[in-house]
Parts: C-alpha cells; structure tokens; sequence
C-alpha cells in the first residue's frame, strides 16, 4: 500500500483539494489498531458526540474495569445504571453490550475480518444491533486503514465538501454530486475524507 505521502500526491488531479491539503499545517498519519471489538465501543460511545465530550464518555466507561479494557463478559455482567451513570444513553449502553454480545458469539479479531471486502465487513458487522453502516466505515477508516472509504452520508463530510467546492445542493442531489467529486480520489478516499473532516474543522 501506498504511503499517505505517496497518496496526496496521487491526489494531486484534484487541484481543489490538493491546494487545500497544502494549505494545512498538521500532517495526518494512520491510526492503526487491530483491536477491532474495543475500537467498536469506542466508535459507538462516539456517535453524535462532540470529540471531546466523546472522549470523557469513553475514558469513564474503560476506567469502570481493570486494565481499563472493558472484556467483553465483564461488560454484559455491568449494571445498566451504572454505564448511564457515567454518561451514556439508554441506546448506546444497550449498544456496546450488543457488541460485547457478538463478540462472544462471533469473530470480530482483525485476522478474521481483513480478508473481508470493505462491503463483507460492512454486512457483517451490521448485524449487530447499534452499528450502522457509518460505525463501520469509521472503523474500516481508522483502525483498519482501509484506503478507499467515502462515508458520503457523515455530516462532517458533507459540509466541508460543500464549503470546499461551493456547492449548493441538498439531500440526493448532494450526495450524487459528492460521489462524482469522490470519484476522482479512487482508489484512495479514505485519506481524502479524512483531509475534508480536518480542513472542515
């Protein structure tokens, strides 16, 4: 695989989003993880939170357990009220004992599913209950580092797309015209998706 080096200067047909790399300061670098159960959790306690406050979420549910690894029998036994008591919604406390749940059923190790396609990961990961399509996404950009991820349905991707190429479209007509702007980055989205969230913020 190319390094993120190599990539942004593939990316270079997109004159638009190669100005606006080069413009930013903070290289990104991958985050790499094959700890794909805890990145799960993590991801989940993630949702519709601020980085921050997602971040003081997730650092009181792992300090709940020793080694602050929350395993995955030592999460299902974990009172409901306690895990709400640290802040997490009735959903997602529900959520993270679904993944504990399937871990323990099924094999969710890195080995197992990187020799999956992006798609067959997709599938079988949503299969549990509280894991959406972009949960996925995010853990095949992240701690996978799959190269060719464009999560068109992210807020965050949306607005800073539409920011960068001045684009005044909504709903079908936006995603449509995202994916075709995407389309140039293949075959490595990923990198230029994580450049639209950091540029956007």
């Amino acid at each position: 695989m190319k390094s993120y080096a190599d990539i942004i200067q593939y990316l270079k047909k997109d004159k638009i989003l190669y100005r606006a790399i080069g413009q930013y300061s903070e290289e990104i670098k991958p985050e790499y993880d094959i700890d794909i159960y805890f990145s799960l959790i993590q991801s989940i306690v993630s949702q519709q939170l601020s980085t921050k406050v997602a971040r003081i979420i997730f650092n009181r549910l792992i300090d709940l357990f020793v080694d602050r690894y929350p395993k995955s029998d030592q999460l299902l036994v974990t009172e409901h009220e306690i895990l709400r008591g640290i802040g997490l919604s009735n959903n997602k406390a529900n959520y993270i004992k679904n993944v504990a749940e399937f871990s323990l059923q099924n094999d969710i190790t890195f080995d197992y599913l990187n020799v999956k396609t992006d798609n067959e990961i997709i599938e079988y990961l949503t299969q549990i209950k509280g894991v959406g399509k972009w949960t996925v996404q995010m853990i095949l950009m992240f701690p996978m580092d799959r190269p060719n991820v464009f999560p068109v349905d992210d807020l965050g991707i949306q607005n800073g797309m539409k920011r960068l190429y001045k684009i005044d479209l909504e709903k079908k007509e936006l995603k449509l015209k995202l994916n075709e702007i995407a389309a140039q980055w293949h075959p490595y989205k990923t990198l230029a998706s994580k450049y639209i969230w950091k540029i956007g913020d």
